[in-house]
């Protein structure tokens, strides 16, 4: 590849990884309103917390599941489609939400919304390996996570300015961003170079789709790095669906503490990729277990030492964000490292699908926990504990024999891992 084309294709990596991450920006705003409506629901469906909790159940379920399928689809359609159709049904559903007044109606679309959410992830996973070679997708990877966290950070802005007036808003206005994002994305990005051989990123075999998941499924290693980031989003979940009704029962100057939360996220998730890289060498196990160590210590001193200094509670909640959601930066570089660059989407999909499992299974949980002790400080005691066990499962991959199957030589990751 010579110089010009070197330089044109660096360009457009970076223009096509900032499409990505501009699009997904906005996709929060489509399912993390919800904890932001909690409250309302409630009291407008007469319903409890647990019920309240089996909705976001429902929803991340429908992710889920959606993220085993979608996954797959990502690797063999067109991801930019996939994206663009995810974002402008989710916000469709979100709309019909908001003139909705049963409990059944909104579970089942909320439901359906988590589908059209998980369109999206592993599609943007697809693109940004097509274009970026595994030296450099530690960055990538990382930025992506970024604009996820930042998502979080402008879907709890605009959440705090409209919760006061009504909780349709919340299902009408902000998903009008993503709508806007969507058609933007699907306009100016490309799903991967048009000439690869001039670029050096030769797309790598399909194969047979039952293949990628029955490769993914034999191996032990992803299957714990699976189960790890299931913990690690059940914890994370667990502080991005409750911490909002933490703090709408206090005051309305506390809400705004809040929005520390997803600042220390978007933080975290670019900050994991640099810790990664330059302190651990690339050894994202170890950075993973670290970030969800302390994910765990400060969650569990959040439960033990109730705090009523604005600064230092803040400071925790930030805190708290950066390693319960920064870890995440470093999970999905272990796809393509493990399984190989035919079957990234289909990995990203297997382990998102874990994740959001395991979070729909915190919900109902989280709820019941508030019903049941009248004390809403209980959710950081639980995500201490799932914090720490993830911190703990992470730490397994070191004692099984690495299984790879791929058509592509393991990258500087699997060195790492072995080690």
């Amino acid at each position: 590849m010579n110089n010009n084309s070197e330089q044109l294709h660096n360009r457009l990596q970076w223009k096509m990884l900032l499409l990505t991450m501009f699009c997904y920006l906005f996709f929060y705003t489509g399912r993390h309103n919800f904890g932001w409506a909690a409250k309302e629901l409630s009291q407008a469906l007469q319903v409890s917390y647990e019920k309240i909790g089996w909705v976001s159940f429902a929803m991340l379920i429908g992710y889920a599941l959606g993220q085993l399928i979608n996954g797959n689809l990502a690797d063999r359609c067109s991801p930019k489609h996939m994206i663009t159709a995810g974002g402008l049904l989710s916000a469709a559903a979100n709309i019909m939400i908001s003139f909705s007044d049963s409990f059944t109606m909104i579970l089942l679309l909320w439901t359906f919304n988590g589908y059209f959410q998980s369109m999206a992830w592993a599609s943007g996973s697809r693109i940004i390996a097509n274009w970026w070679p595994p030296r450099q997708r530690g960055l990538a990877y990382g930025m992506y996570t970024m604009a996820a966290g930042t998502s979080s950070i402008i879907t709890y802005l605009c959440s705090i300015l409209l919760v006061q007036d009504s909780w349709r808003n919340l299902f009408r206005i902000p998903v009008l961003f993503m709508a806007g994002a969507c058609i933007i994305f699907f306009l100016l990005v490309k799903n991967k170079p048009d000439q690869a051989t001039d670029t050096g990123m030769a797309e790598a075999p399909k194969g047979n789709w039952k293949q990628s998941y029955l490769i993914a499924l034999a191996n032990k290693r992803f299957l714990i790095v699976c189960l790890s980031i299931g913990f690690q989003s059940m914890a994370r979940y667990g502080l991005v669906f409750w911490i909002p009704l933490y703090f709408l029962s206090k005051s309305n100057t506390d809400v705004w503490i809040s929005l520390l939360l997803p600042i220390g996220m978007a933080t975290g998730a670019i900050s994991f990729g640099f810790i990664s890289d330059r302190l651990f060498r690339s050894d994202s196990i170890r950075s993973i277990a670290l970030g969800m160590s302390l994910c765990a210590t400060v969650s569990f001193a959040l439960f033990l030492f109730p705090m009523h200094q604005p600064f230092l509670i803040g400071l925790f909640v930030f805190l708290a964000g950066f390693f319960a959601y920064g870890p995440q930066a470093n999970f999905w570089p272990l796809s393509p490292a493990l399984l190989g660059q035919a079957h990234v989407g289909t990995g990203t999909g297997i382990m998102n699908m874990c994740a959001y499992l395991f979070a729909a299974l915190g919900e109902p949980l989280m709820g019941k926990l508030i019903d049941h002790t009248g004390n809403k400080g209980i959710i950081f005691l639980a995500v201490a504990i799932i914090a720490l066990l993830s911190a703990v499962t992470i730490l397994l991959t070191r004692l099984v024999k690495i299984t790879l199957h791929t058509e592509t030589p393991p990258i500087q990751t699997l060195e790492t891992i072995n080690s």
